[in-house]
């Protein structure tokens, strides 16, 4: 994992949005069998740059490069709907992770404190 946790979030009272990806959903993640790998990104509400990104399964310790780097650049959540990621492959996750955090964005699934609130 790079970045925040939800439990960091919670007690700093900053508001976010989860998204997630399984990998058993992922094309790749079927064909090499993970079952249970996942994962998961952090954004900030407002703004939608990401916080967090955490990864459990296959191949986590080189898939977690390109979210360090997003982090570092403070990239948001259309950085990863918008990359090209090869197919079938793992970093896929990236994007289908972003999709689920904008879509809980679209109806008002947020953790954390209030976006109004400007934790």
């Amino acid at each position: 994992m790079v970045g925040e946790t939800e439990e960091r979030l919670r007690e700093q009272g900053r508001s976010y949005v989860v998204g997630r990806a399984r990998y058993d959903s992922n094309p790749r993640g079927v064909l090499i069998g993970e079952e249970r790998g996942l994962l998961k990104l952090l954004f900030a509400v407002p703004g939608r740059h990401v916080l967090g990104v955490h990864i459990i399964g296959e191949q986590a310790c080189e898939l977690i490069a390109p979210g360090l780097i997003a982090l570092m650049m403070g990239a948001i959540i259309d950085t990863f709907i918008d990359a090209c990621f090869n197919y079938p492959t793992l970093s896929d996750l990236y994007k289908y992770a972003a999709y689920d955090a904008l879509g809980r964005l679209d109806h008002g699934e947020t953790s954390g404190a209030s976006p109004e609130g400007g934790g």
